[in-house]
């Protein structure tokens, strides 16, 4: 492990993390309604911490009711919220493993506005309806923008004052900063729209405001899609930023106080590409109900999803720009069963072109995200300077103590993740936990056991088990 590039500390200006694999923001409805946390939220982030990751990236923590993706996420909209997190960072850092909070704000992407939200259009940088779920949105006036940021800015405070280790801002894969950031969604007049500069502006203003309120020796870095393919599904959309438009804000954010980047791609989520991998209708058409009322054009991918002779129509648009990818630069020569080796080439690495353009034209490190499972394919991707970092998220899902495989010397878990998306597809209704029911021997109570596993300890028995962290009653 001490020559193992995986396990070398990764080196921020403000923060030191002991290992390169970053659990990626990926979470579930583990909150109370009104946004208040949860002691299953303790638990779900505990257990990545426990199996050795260097840092957790938390999913989607709102900094405004209204800027929700969906009720139950646990939100950080007033200071109320700063010791539940205190209490997760508590947890997670008797691990040995940071605790960087992911500040976002929904946008028009916002799969459930909940009942405080009911009637109100969801703000945007444009007033164009969501093109793929059909969300209505209305474009934020110049007030709305400023009032947005200084909740990014109070956001950061808390974070600090909560004892966490870092901040994300949630820039990428089509939520707000994406929606002000992308040419193919913003489509204002005024300084923030138009020009690249322009289009910038909203998320560098919100990096200012940050360090201005937490000062500049406090962790901040930002997610960012590489490319937008903004087109990918609904092909008459703009196609979105390019690269080259991606590196330009990374150096504009790196020049306002960011301290690291994070690379994913996408307008939305999910995307084709952002996770790569399978669609079940089966298991889209038993969840997606939940999302009927959230957008006028919900009801016709909902028929698309449960009609299979309509299923061709749909796999055409969800999987043509798949062919467009190039090859991957790794070929997993270490896996000598060739389906899975297969599996590794196609979904493996997605962003690492992007990251290493857009590392070569910064000083601060570069995190990938991209279905990462392999310890030879991450030494290299990381020793080829394509990334400094790799983050997350399915394929931890299957196997928690990943990272623990990785340090006894294992290139891949015993039982890989299958990219079968099935986690995600059934996140806005059940629990987040892997559905892949041969992964656990066709066992569907030890598949239930190991999904369910999360909310245990119950708030009641962590109270009467602990007096360290108290529980507060509601």
């Amino acid at each position: 492990m001490e020559n193992d590039i995986i396990f070398k500390p990764l080196q921020f200006r403000n923060l030191t993390v002991k290992n390169r694999v970053f659990r990626s923001s990926i979470s579930g409805r583990w909150d109370n309604y009104d946004g208040s946390g949860s002691q299953t939220r303790v638990n779900w982030e505990e257990k990545f911490a426990r199996g050795g990751v260097g840092a957790i990236i938390t999913s989607f923590v709102p900094v405004a009711i209204r800027g929700r993706i969906m009720p139950n996420y646990a939100t950080i909209h007033s200071d109320e919220t700063i010791p539940f997190w205190r209490r997760v960072g508590e947890k997670v850092h008797e691990h040995d493993c940071k605790f960087i909070l992911q500040l976002s704000h929904s946008g028009r992407q916002q799969d459930i506005g909940g009942v405080e939200n009911l009637g109100k259009k969801a703000l945007s940088s444009t007033s164009d309806t969501e093109s793929f779920h059909g969300f209505l949105c209305q474009a934020m006036t110049r007030e709305e923008i400023q009032d947005t940021i200084q909740h990014f800015a109070d956001g950061a405070r808390r974070i600090r004052e909560a004892g966490l280790d870092g901040i994300e801002l949630h820039s990428g894969n089509g939520y707000l900063f994406t929606q002000f950031l992308s040419s193919g969604i913003n489509n204002r007049k005024d300084e923030y729209g138009g020009s690249l500069e322009n289009r910038a502006r909203f998320l560098l203003e919100v990096i200012k405001a940050i360090r201005k309120e937490v000062g500049n020796d406090f962790h901040l870095q930002f997610k960012i899609s590489g490319i937008d393919y903004n087109n990918a599904v609904i092909f008459w959309e703009k196609p979105g930023n390019t690269l080259a438009e991606s590196v330009q804000i990374c150096q504009w954010a790196e020049e306002a106080g960011a301290d690291g980047v994070h690379v994913s791609t996408g307008s939305l989520f999910p995307h084709p590409l952002n996770p790569i991998g399978g669609f079940d209708f089966d298991v889209i058409t038993r969840s997606y109900d939940t999302m009927l009322s959230s957008g006028i054009f919900t009801t016709r991918n909902y028929l698309l999803f449960r009609y299979g002779f309509l299923h061709p129509i749909f796999n055409f648009l969800w999987n043509r720009v798949k062919k467009t990818l190039p090859p991957q630069q790794f070929s997993g020569n270490e896996v000598k069963d060739p389906e899975m080796r297969k599996l590794l080439e196609d979904h493996q690495g997605r962003n690492l072109l992007a990251a290493r353009e857009i590392k070569k034209h910064v000083k601060i490190p570069v995190l990938c995200t991209g279905g990462f499972q392999q310890a030879s394919y991450i030494r290299q991707a990381i020793h080829d300077e394509y990334c400094d970092g790799v983050t997350i998220a399915r394929p931890l899902i299957a196997n928690n103590g990943l990272v623990h495989d990785f340090a006894a010397g294992k290139d891949l878990p015993d039982k890989p993740c299958t990219y079968c998306n099935k986690c995600l597809l059934n996140v806005t209704e059940n629990p987040l936990g892997c559905y892949e029911l041969s992964r656990f021997d066709n066992d569907y109570e030890e598949m239930m056991k190991e999904v369910m596993s999360v909310f245990h300890p119950t708030q009641f028995e962590q109270h009467q088990e602990s007096s360290k962290v108290p529980v507060p009653h509601r």
